[in-house]
């Protein structure tokens, strides 16, 4: 059968060889005209381009807690604290019912957690890094500085850039209410002095910060301004033997701070994750701290161990700004 008796076919021939060689024709127009483009930039002067400055950075100072003593990780041989350059905290705001140290999950979500291999792998971490903590380590980095974990701030740290101070749970001294209750209702709405401590010598040391005897300015102001501020003391004591013997002597720390105050004692069991010591520098459980919060939580001002002039100087100074703040913030 030849194309001359089939001239469908022999058009579709013919379309064929026309289609493939137009195709290569303006291929090789295509590849010519991207040939003289370059030709002609190459032959064009290089056209001069001042270099655009990098975008100045900001310096972020390091933490003042970064190389601080703690009672994990590498052991110290020499320490000097130094004064916080920045604040320290919680980012989120507190809510009552957080950090309670309590389980709340149902029995399926117990089960599922039981059964659950990677939640097994990060709780036995946790517990490898409980176990092998030191267990005299808080009390050897007394050494340094009598525990000074950090050095207060000349000035107390802007609202607008403060952190927060957590929500605790623990049993007050209250003779008609013994349940344990959230500490972030009693810090609502009032410039608190909060002293946290876990044994004698902490708060022995947080009293340098406090008391009457060591600060009189301080208990002066507190005591002129009932309505904006107050004292808040926080007794961490994790050991089941040493909570009882709170219990024991609690009529004799009723009688030290006085009726109006037994709301504002809280004894706290549970519930101090590392993460909360690390967030608010609570590094060493052997050494009391001291923390001036506002009427939102936030940690305005803190101090550690034994306190200095110029601490107690400082802090009388930023307790009086505050109420200050929060009285025109209530006339408004």
């Amino acid at each position: 059968m030849s194309f001359a008796r089939s001239p469908r076919l022999l058009c579709l021939f013919c379309q064929s060889r026309t289609f493939h060689t137009s195709y290569r024709v303006l291929a090789e127009q295509r590849t010519a005209k991207i040939a003289a483009s370059a030709k002609a930039a190459s032959n064009q002067p290089a056209e001069s381009k001042t270099p655009s400055a990098p975008a100045p950075t900001k310096a972020i100072p390091p933490s003042p807690l970064e190389d601080a003593p703690r009672a994990y990780g590498k052991r110290l041989e020499e320490f000097t604290p130094k004064p916080l350059s920045r604040p320290i905290g919680m980012h989120l705001p507190p809510q009552p019912g957080e950090n309670t140290g309590i389980d709340f999950r149902t029995l399926k979500q117990r089960r599922d957690d039981f059964v659950d291999y990677e939640k097994h792998l990060r709780r036995r971490e946790e517990l490898k890094s409980k176990m092998s903590r030191p267990y005299f380590r808080d009390w050897g980095n007394l050494s340094f500085h009598k525990g000074k974990t950090f050095i207060a701030p000349p000035r107390p740290f802007k609202g607008d850039l403060a952190l927060f101070f957590p929500n605790l749970y623990g049993q007050t001294v209250l003779k008609s209410d013994r349940l344990p209750r959230d500490t972030t209702p009693v810090l609502q709405g009032k410039i608190s002095v909060v002293s946290i401590f876990s044994s004698l010598w902490a708060e022995n040391q947080a009293k340098t910060f406090v008391s009457k005897e060591s600060n009189p300015e301080l208990e002066a102001t507190l005591e002129q301004n009932k309505d904006v501020a107050q004292q808040v003391w926080i007794n961490i004591e994790e050991n089941t033997m040493k909570a009882w013997l709170i219990k024991m002597f609690i009529s004799g720390i009723r009688k030290r701070i006085g009726e109006p105050n037994w709301g504002r004692y809280f004894v706290v069991r549970k519930g101090v994750s590392d993460e909360i010591r690390e967030s608010i520098g609570l590094l060493n459980s052997s050494v009391g701290y001291t923390y001036l919060v506002d009427g939102e939580c936030r940690i305005r001002w803190a101090g550690s161990g034994p306190s200095e002039v110029h601490e107690r100087e400082g802090l009388v100074k930023a307790t009086r700004r505050l109420v200050e703040e929060q009285k025109s913030t209530k006339g408004s």
